[in-house]
């Protein structure tokens, strides 16, 4: 049921949102200690740098669940539910949930790339 699963990816990304949270308030926890030095204080920017990149994902996560529902709409009432699935196989919905989208990525000159 296509509902059902648009519930899952609605948790789904609320556990995500909650975990960027999570990752900017333990890089401010860091940033707050007085004998912070530097190396503490770069690991501090690059937890927040890839909190950035988790929004970004969200959002598009949160773009791609509301086409789906869009799609959703425009069906008949009777309507097979392959063309759901159909619907939801088109739609990049695991993006979060994928290892290699996390972490600073870094330019030649050592400098922070946030998207």
């Amino acid at each position: 049921m296509p509902l059902h699963k648009l519930a899952r990816e609605l948790d789904e990304t609320a556990r995500q949102s909650a975990a960027m949270i999570d990752g900017i308030s333990a890089a401010l926890k860091k940033l707050s200690d007085p004998g912070l030095d530097r190396t503490g204080t770069q690991q501090a920017a690059d937890m927040i740098v890839v909190a950035l990149q988790g929004q970004d994902r969200i959002e598009q996560r949160c773009r791609n669940m509301a086409e789906a529902v869009r799609q959703f709409a425009l069906l008949p009432p009777n309507a097979p539910q392959a063309l759901f699935d159909e619907i939801w196989n088109s739609l990049a919905l695991d993006e979060l949930r994928a290892p290699g989208f996390s972490g600073a990525a870094r330019q030649p000159q050592d400098e922070v790339e946030l998207f």
